[in-house]
């Protein structure tokens, strides 16, 4: 039995203007992208389409890319995608949803996508439309492979309010956002 929920699972690539998603199969072996969506940060009508999305394909889990610089630290793009994700997990819970969401590390997302779409022949102005897409799978297929490769849940839970919120890791358990496999801590036990 595996240390991760199998069955199919969203990504999300949160933009100022747009998200893109993503979803996989239930075995978790292959992410494809699903939609682009006007981001509405006011209304937030976007994460209602995304916990329509994620209850129409009985989502296990949703990973959201988290932003950060390339020396790992903080910037304002990463705030804006905890609170987004903060905000896609209330919104979850609300809708009576047990769908965790979990950050996962999404450095060079977007330009890993812009790249593939070049290499694919697409007009860097049409990249608009499906950029964001590719970006969300981009981060899920990520989080799946981590997952498979270390027979483990990845990325950081988002916990919100509720304290029926059980999806905290122990403090000796995975508590980083990008996977560099360290040795194990004895001094936690």
């Amino acid at each position: 039995m595996s240390a991760y929920p199998r069955g199919r699972k969203l990504g999300v690539d949160v933009g100022l203007a747009r998200v893109g998603v993503a979803s996989c199969d239930p075995d978790g072996v292959l992410a494809t992208p699903v939609r682009t969506l006007k981001r509405d940060a006011k209304k937030n009508s976007d994460v209602r389409v995304l916990v329509r999305e994620a209850a129409e394909q009985e989502a296990v889990q949703v990973f959201v890319g988290l932003p950060q610089s390339m020396r790992g630290t903080e910037t304002a793009s990463t705030q804006m995608a905890r609170e987004y994700a903060k905000v896609l997990a209330e919104a979850l819970g609300r809708a009576g949803l047990d769908v965790p969401v979990r950050l996962i590390d999404e450095r060079l997302s977007t330009v890993s996508a812009h790249r593939s779409l070049r290499e694919a022949g697409l007009e860097t102005r049409n990249h608009r439309r499906v950029v964001d897409q590719v970006a969300a799978v981009g981060i899920l297929q990520q989080a799946i492979d981590m997952q498979r490769s270390l027979g483990r849940d990845v990325g950081v839970p988002v916990i919100t309010g509720r304290s029926e919120q059980l999806d905290a890791p122990a403090p000796n358990e995975e508590q980083t956002i990008s996977e560099d496999i360290r040795p194990e801590s004895d001094s936690a036990s």
